[in-house]
């Protein structure tokens, strides 16, 4: 009887299953071990590998990520939308179809144009590691499309357990590698993996209960659901393409430009300001796009979107605004001396990552709202503005590159947040009341940062 009432009292505070709090809740159970082990071994593999290394690291996860969101042409994004099943199968199949072609293709590319793809990028350094990148794009394609077939059911433990499964394989790989002195492929391998391991996994469920779904498709109903669903290849793959191309092409430019290895300080500093802000936004985004075409057919979609702003507000925005504060004069004793230049480049990053977090979850608003188009305006101007912003400081300030970027991304970001919500007619009095509620625990974010900080700078003198 006690462990009933037990039961009971934790169900009623965490909420019923399939609510959105339980959703949330336990996304954000799996992704927390996943993002703390990651955390947690970075001191190590900043010593296991140099900041060159890391360099090389940040050229392939930036080609990565920029192939493998286009790789499904955003059919993996729709897979969640339709009312039966049956389309949704069709939407999966496409997707994977997708992937495998276009990874194949850029494998076609690397072997009959090799040098010259090398000569493209500015990095030699990068050359014997090229062939990984149609491997991982695939790998990533494809646990992106099964992944989003398990969110359609809300199977969000298992999305869970994955998670897991990627943070153990990827550290251990890097960490394994590193300590026997195998260089930066070890970090590559750790991270090809840690972005699709799971996906056999999440198939065989697909495959064990929804078989009847899956044998449905056929040539004719593929054809069909793709016309129904063209706005997302017509339009979404470039909107896709822009936003990935505006985060990650800086990047790729910094690394070839810059001298030494800042585009490995920025890395390091990128996973630092990803690891909180993953935590919550990546599960919110996945349960918003589950519950949100539900509530907008229903007329809810304001309130439904304010409560998961001020979600965002009270869970993510402190631990990134605590990380930006104490990250300068913690980054040489946690990470090594030489990695002081990525503590300088959180504190730059600290406003772009805030709005990030407040903006790209519910940026599903607006595959839900039909408003492709209007999302792929906004990602080619932040495309134009994080370029730009490289070209002037090329110019004016070629020592601050990184510095530029970061700027370019508050703005963009900035602009974000008041399209998205606006289309998802969240009311200025919503927002009002959600900032006002968040506004105690991000006060004791502050205080603690703000004190922690003062604590390590009056040490380091002594």
């Amino acid at each position: 009887m006690p462990i009933a009432r037990l039961k009971h009292i934790v169900r009623s505070r965490l909420g019923e299953r399939g609510s959105i709090v339980h959703s949330v809740g336990t996304l954000v159970g799996g992704t927390a071990f996943a993002q703390g082990l990651t955390v947690l071994a970075l001191p190590v593999l900043a010593r296991l590998y140099t900041p060159a290394d890391f360099s090389l690291l940040a050229v392939f996860t930036s080609l990565l990520s920029i192939l493998s969101v286009v790789a499904c042409l955003r059919l993996e994004i729709a897979i969640p939308l339709p009312a039966c099943d049956e389309d949704a199968a069709n939407l999966l199949v496409l997707a994977l179809a997708s992937g495998f072609g276009l990874s194949a293709l850029v494998g076609l590319a690397i072997l009959f144009a090799h040098a010259r793809i090398v000569h493209a990028l500015h990095v030699p350094a990068f050359a014997p590691y090229l062939w990984l990148v149609p491997i991982g794009m695939w790998v990533a394609s494809a646990y992106a499309a099964v992944q989003f077939w398990s969110t359609r059911k809300k199977k969000f433990t298992r999305i869970a357990r994955t998670r897991m499964t990627q943070a153990f394989g990827g550290v251990g790989i890097q960490a394994g590698t590193g300590m026997f002195g195998g260089g930066p492929f070890g970090l590559l391998c750790g991270y090809l993996v840690s972005s699709g391991a799971g996906f056999v996994g999440l198939a065989r469920d697909a495959w064990l209960h929804d078989r009847n779904a899956l044998l449905s498709v056929t040539p004719g109903s593929l054809r069909r659901v793709l016309g129904d669903h063209s706005r997302f290849p017509t339009y979404s793959t470039l909107e896709a393409l822009a936003n990935t191309a505006g985060m990650q092409l800086p990047v790729i430019i910094i690394a070839a430009v810059a001298a030494g290895p800042e585009a490995g300080f920025l890395l390091l500093a990128t996973r630092i300001m990803a690891a909180p802000m993953s935590l919550v936004g990546s599960s919110m985004a996945q349960v918003y796009l589950a519950h949100a075409p539900e509530e907008m057919r229903n007329g809810r979609l304001g309130a439904f979107t304010a409560r998961i702003f001020a979600g965002l507000l009270k869970t993510g925005v402190g631990p990134l605004l605590f990380a930006g504060i104490v990250a300068g004069p913690l980054a040489g004793i946690v990470f090594g001396e030489r990695w002081v230049r990525a503590g300088e480049l959180v504190a730059w990053m600290t406003p772009w990552f805030i709005l990030q977090f407040l903006s790209s979850p519910v940026s599903m608003v607006m595959y839900v709202a039909q408003r492709q188009r209007f999302m792929m305006a906004i990602q080619w101007l932040g495309l134009a503005m994080r370029i730009g912003s490289i070209g002037i400081a090329i110019r004016l300030a070629p020592t601050c590159l990184a510095e530029f970027y970061a700027l370019s991304g508050v703005l963009f970001y900035a602009f974000c947040c008041l399209a998205y919500y606006r289309v998802a007619e969240v009311r200025w009095s919503q927002t009002y009341m959600a900032i006002r509620t968040a506004f105690l625990p991000l006060f004791v974010w502050l205080i603690f940062g703000m004190g922690l900080r003062l604590l390590v700078l009056s040490l380091t003198k002594l």
